[in-house]
């Protein structure tokens, strides 16, 4: 199915022909002016026109279809594989989410994979003061519903360990060394991955083909308030994900004006901090959703869910299509003035 958003067209000048249809309709409504009370009579006045506007509609797509019409053509997925990556810090037990924003994510979190389309692989991050793999990829529901069963919380919110974690389990074989990066992090050294710089682009300038589809069919879901602490910088991470083409769309889960929850004995108030999340999807070309209530979370996986049933196709010309569809849309307005007046138009 095409993509009307991303419409364009090759020779846009001969848009310029839809100027004919004014006059097409007042030539329509001079000759029509005598029509009969009979006629009048039996039909009301809207369906009277209906056969007419049905062609001048017709003619409307046809002229369109002259200027050549381009469009991003939406298949659907036949693979794709997305991390879950949810954080279990101490922060997700506040309650401005009810009943509290860990528990309104689990259950969301269950609601999208029960509902995913059957191709669609899923993994599942948890994300603490480290960060841990807790369900590789895959297509089974059960294991998945039972990886989220256990969700502990605990201190510390390391948000760029698990995107990294989760980059490494989507992209196998691909050299990101998750382990080293996040002790670098962890020694307050914070070099940057051998082989793969974040300060420069990748030695090929054009991704291969294959890069490029896996990019697209390739993404990470992060569920947070925000708040890390903890590990390699979220936003250095987001670059080496925008360099393997991997999309990362990121949920803010709670309020701005946050709840009180007890850490450590303390208590502090813990509010949604959106500014890195929205920039991480900005730079991986993903998009950002806030979630102040469990009705906006589950509205969030919703649109998620169709993010991952079509992928993304090169631009294609759609001419034919498009003139296709107005030539039968003229023929089914011809057949109907035929049929209830005996004469076209």
């Amino acid at each position: 199915m095409p993509d009307l958003l991303s419409l364009n067209f090759m020779w846009p000048p001969l848009l310029g022909a839809l100027i004919l249809l004014p006059l097409v309709a007042w030539v329509y409504v001079r000759m029509n002016r005598g029509a009969s009370l009979a006629m009048m009579a039996r039909h009301s006045r809207w369906l009277r026109h209906l056969p007419f506007v049905v062609v001048l509609l017709g003619l409307a797509v046809l002229l369109i279809a002259m200027a050549r019409p381009q469009s991003i053509m939406l298949t659907p997925m036949r693979e794709a594989t997305v991390m879950l990556a949810i954080d279990t810090s101490g922060s997700m037990r506040a309650d401005d989410l009810k009943p509290s924003r860990i528990d309104a994510a689990r259950a969301e979190a269950e609601r999208f994979i029960l509902a995913k389309p059957a191709r669609l692989r899923v993994g599942l991050v948890t994300i603490a003061g480290t960060a841990a793999l807790a369900q590789a990829p895959t297509e089974q529901r059960d294991d998945l519903l039972k990886a989220l069963d256990n969700l502990p919380l605990q201190y510390g919110s390391a948000l760029g360990s698990g995107v990294l974690i989760a980059l490494e389990a989507l992209l196998p074989g691909s050299g990101i060394d998750a382990q080293k990066i996040i002790n670098e992090a962890m020694d307050g050294t914070r070099k940057k991955p051998e082989g793969k710089s974040l300060a420069t682009p990748p030695k090929t300038e054009t991704p291969s083909e294959t890069t490029q589809v896996n990019g697209r069919a390739m993404a990470i879901v992060l569920l947070t308030d925000g708040q890390g602490n903890l590990g390699p910088e979220l936003l250095d991470m987001a670059k080496l994900a925008a360099q393997h083409r991997v999309r990362i769309y990121t949920v803010g889960v709670g309020t701005p004006e946050g709840a009180i929850v007890q850490v450590q004995g303390r208590s502090m108030r813990v509010r949604l901090e959106e500014d890195a999340l929205q920039q991480v999807a900005r730079l991986t070309e993903g998009e950002y959703f806030r979630a102040t209530s469990a009705e906006d979370l589950q509205k969030v996986y919703d649109q998620l869910g169709n993010r991952f049933k079509f992928e993304k196709r090169a631009v294609t010309e759609i001419t034919g299509a498009m003139a296709l569809l107005g030539m039968l849309l003229v023929l089914i307005g011809c057949l109907l003035s035929v049929h209830r007046y005996g004469r076209i138009v």
